[in-house]
């Protein structure tokens, strides 16, 4: 049993991260084993590289930390059962690392959550886990800038080449008479 100041200081918190956070998932956890907990737990550490965090707490606590801040909106899915996911960053990452992790464990149940103080439900969930992650985007545009800037040196370097070659032609004419 929690005493009220450790009350307190989870409120306080999670009242933190709820204001630092880009996205907020919550789950329904029950009926899963703790060797899938643990799986989950290591899968979103291993893929969010400190920026992702999940943690299981009371709905009481859920929903005193969400009370006054923009998270408010999914204080609804605080109902039962209730695990939070939190991205500090990219929330295409978490949603596809949740979402994946549903597949294949059919007691682990999203419920719904929070992006850019935005609330969705389940299915806007899938569908934000089927775009590409941030990176991903960052390298694509990386390489359309790139691949353009190689196309205009090529272009920019055209026209000495094609005299390079023709006076080479023209010395190999004069040579060869």
């Amino acid at each position: 049993m929690l005493t009220r100041t450790q009350k307190e200081e989870q409120v306080a918190e999670l009242n933190e991260k709820f204001n630092r956070a880009t996205s907020v998932y919550v789950a329904d956890y029950r009926g899963l084993d703790v060797a899938a907990a643990d799986d989950l737990r290591q899968r979103i550490r291993r893929e969010g590289a400190g920026e992702f965090e999940y943690r299981v707490a009371k709905n009481s606590i859920l929903r005193r930390a969400a009370a006054d801040l923009d998270v408010a909106g999914i204080a609804s899915h605080f109902v039962g059962p209730s695990a939070i996911a939190i991205s500090f960053g990219d929330p295409v990452g978490l949603a596809k690392v949740l979402s994946d992790f549903a597949k294949d464990h059919e007691a682990f149940e999203l419920k719904g959550g929070l992006v850019d103080g935005e609330v969705i439900d389940t299915a806007q969930i899938a569908a934000l886990a089927k775009l590409p992650s941030m990176d991903s985007l960052r390298g694509t545009i990386v390489g359309l800038l790139q691949a353009s800037a190689t196309k205009l040196v090529r272009l920019i370097a055209e026209p000495g080449s094609q005299l390079a070659r023709l006076v080479e032609a023209r010395r190999a004419q004069q040579e060869g008479n």
